[in-house]
C-alpha cells in the first residue's frame, strides 16, 4: 500500500506524493507562548512527531519546521497583568512581554522532551522574522489583494473579497462569516478583513513595536506563518499541520494570503482532533480541564505518550478518570513482554542484540500506518505481537520470541514510545545499583527455599513487594520488574 493521507483541502484520503523525491517538508503550528502547555498543545506537537517519525521509517528525508508565537495581544495582556502583582502561580510580577514568552517556550520545550517529542529541523520565532513579513505584506499590496488602512492606525488588511477563493480550506461563503476580531473595524473595507501588520498604540510597550513602511507596529498572527513557512520550506511544501481549531480563521488566512502572492503554499492539509472531558469540551470556566502536568504527576512519561498518541489523530480524544490507568495496563503488558523476552534471549544483558527494523517490521502495522496513520489498528498488530510473543515465551520457543520481540522493539519504536523509556530499564547506574541489591535478596530467598525455610523466603519476597519490586518466578529463574511499570 502507498502512503495515503486525508487532505484537509479536498476533504479526501489522497494518496501522498511529495514534491521532490526522497525527501518531505513539513510544517505544524507551535504554541503562541502565553502560558504553560495544555493537553491540546501536546496532543498536536505527539501527533505531528509520529507522523514525522512514520515518514522517517519509510526513508523519507524530512525536514520539520514548528514555529513560535513570541509577539500577541495574548502576551502583551498578560505582561500588563504583572505589573504591580504578586508572584503567583504562573506570575512573575513586573515581568517584560518578551520575558514572559520565553520563559513559557521552556515550558513548551520541557514537555516535549519529557514527552519524546523530537525537535524540529527548524522552530523559528515570530520575532526574529519581521523582514520577511515586511516583504509579504508589500506582495499582496502590490498584487492589489491588501491594503493599509483607511484612518491614520497604521494597520495593513488582507482584502478578502479580492481573493475568489477565500474559504476554500473549510467550505464557508464569505457572506456567512463574522468580522475578524483581531483589529478594530474603522480602518477596513470590509468588516471581516484580516489585519497583516497592526499599527502600534498608546499604553503598548516601545520593545514590542517595528519601523515599517506602513510605520511603527507588529506583525498579525496569520502573516507569521506564511513568512517563516516560505523562508524555511519554500512557496510550495508538502504537508501543513496543526490543531482543528486552527482551520479557521488561522489555516484559512495562510492559505488565501499566501496564495494571493503567488506562492502554491500547502499540498496537504492535516489536523488532528481536540481533546475533550468525558465527552465534554475542556473548560478552565466549568472545571474539567487536564494539563499534561497533572497527567505526568499521576503516569510516566511513557503511559501519557501512549494515551495521547492512542486514537486516530483525526478523532476526538475523550479523557476519563481512568484513561492513565488503561493506558498504563497497556503499557506495561508490552515492558512486561519486552523484559521477559530480552532475559530469555539473551540473558540478563543485551550483548550481542542488533535490531533489524526493516526485517522485523509487521507488514500489518506498516500497512495501517500507510493508510493515514492508523495508530489505532498500528497500537492493534502490537498488542497482538506481544500476545505471540507471550506464548512463545510459554512454550519456550526462543526463535518465536526472538522474532517477537524484535517486532515489538521496532513498532514501539516507529510510535516514539521508546523515546520516553523509563531509566530503571535502561541499564544505566541507577538501575544496575538497584539490580545489585536486588540479586542479593533474590540469591538470599533461593537459599532460603533451598533450605525449606518457606517463612524466611516469604518475607523475602514481601518486603521487596513493599519497596514496590514485583518478583516472577519463572523456568530460568527469579526475575524483578517495578510494580509500577
Amino acid at each position: 500500500m502507498s502512503l495515503r493521507f486525508y487532505d484537509t483541502a479536498t476533504a479526501q484520503i489522497r494518496d501522498f506524493v511529495p514534491l521532490k523525491k526522497g525527501e518531505v517538508s513539513l510544517y505544524y503550528c507551535g504554541a503562541t507562548v502565553q502560558g504553560k502547555p495544555h493537553v491540546g498543545h501536546i496532543r498536536s506537537a505527539i501527533v505531528f512527531d509520529q507522523l514525522t517519525r512514520w515518514l522517517q521509517f519509510r526513508g523519507f528525508r524530512v525536514t520539520t519546521v514548528r514555529n513560535v508565537t513570541d509577539i500577541d495581544d495574548k502576551i502583551l495582556a498578560k505582561a500588563a497583568d504583572s505589573v504591580g502583582a504578586e508572584p503567583s502561580g504562573d506570575v512573575v510580577p513586573d515581568e517584560q512581554w518578551w520575558a514572559l514568552a520565553y520563559r513559557f517556550e521552556q515550558e513548551f520545550a520541557k514537555a516535549y522532551d519529557t514527552l519524546g517529542v523530537q525537535r524540529p529541523t527548524y522552530e523559528p520565532r515570530a520575532t526574529g522574522h519581521i523582514p520577511e513579513m515586511h516583504a509579504l505584506i508589500s506582495r499582496l499590496i502590490d498584487a492589489g489583494h491588501a491594503y493599509p488602512a483607511l484612518d491614520d492606525s497604521g494597520d495593513v488588511y488582507f482584502d478578502v473579497r479580492s481573493w475568489d477563493r477565500y474559504g476554500s480550506l473549510t467550505r464557508q461563503n464569505i457572506v456567512d462569516m463574522q468580522a475578524a476580531p483581531d483589529a478594530g473595524p474603522r480602518g477596513k473595507r470590509d468588516p471581516r478583513d484580516f489585519a497583516l501588520w497592526k499599527g502600534h498604540k498608546d499604553g503598548e510597550p516601545e520593545t514590542a513595536a517595528w519601523d515599517s513602511p506602513w510605520g511603527k507596529g507588529r506583525p498579525g498572527w496569520h502573516l507569521e506563518c506564511s513568512a517563516m513557512v516560505t523562508k524555511y520550506l519554500g512557496p510550495q511544501f508538502d504537508i501543513h499541520g496543526g490543531g482543528l481549531d486552527l482551520r479557521f480563521p488561522h489555516h484559512e488566512n495562510e492559505m488565501a494570503q499566501s496564495q494571493a502572492a503567488g506562492d502554491g503554499f500547502a499540498n496537504f492539509w492535516m489536523h488532528n482532533g481536540m481533546v475533550t472531558f468525558e465527552g465534554e469540551k475542556m473548560s478552565k470556566s466549568i472545571g474539567n480541564t487536564v494539563s499534561p502536568a497533572e497527567m505526568l504527576s499521576q503516569a510516566s512519561p511513557r503511559v501519557v505518550r501512549y494515551y495521547l498518541g492512542q486514537a486516530h489523530y483525526r478523532s476526538v480524544l475523550d479523557y476519563r478518570p481512568t484513561s492513565l490507568q488503561e493506558a498504563a495496563a497497556a503499557v506495561e503488558r508490552i515492558d512486561g513482554f519486552i523484559d521477559k523476552a530480552r532475559a530469555k534471549v539473551h540473558g540478563t544483558g543485551d550483548s550481542g542484540f542488533v535490531l533489524d527494523t526493516h526485517r522485523s517490521m509487521p507488514a500489518a502495522f506498516a500497512e495501517a500506518m500507510d493508510d493515514d496513520l492508523n495508530v489505532p489498528q498500528a497500537l492493534a498488530v502490537l498488542h497482538d505481537t506481544v500476545r505471540a510473543g507471550n506464548t512463545a515465551l510459554a512454550d519456550g520457543d526462543t526463535d518465536r520470541v526472538r522474532d517477537a520481540l524484535h517486532a515489538v522493539l521496532t513498532m514501539t519504536m516507529a510510535l516514539g514510545l521508546d523515546a520516553v523509556q523509563q531509566p530503571a530499564r535502561t541499564g544505566g547506574p541507577e538501575h544496575n545499583a538497584l539490580d545489585a541489591l536486588i540479586q542479593d535478596q533474590l540469591r538470599q530467598r533461593v537459599d532460603a527455599r533451598a533450605a525449606k525455610d518457606w517463612a524466611r523466603a516469604d518475607a523475602i519476597r514481601n518486603s521487596l513487594a513493599g519497596a514496590g519490586i514485583t518478583v516472577e518466578d519463572t523456568p530460568d529463574g527469579a526475575r524483578w520488574s517495578l510494580a509500577n511499570g
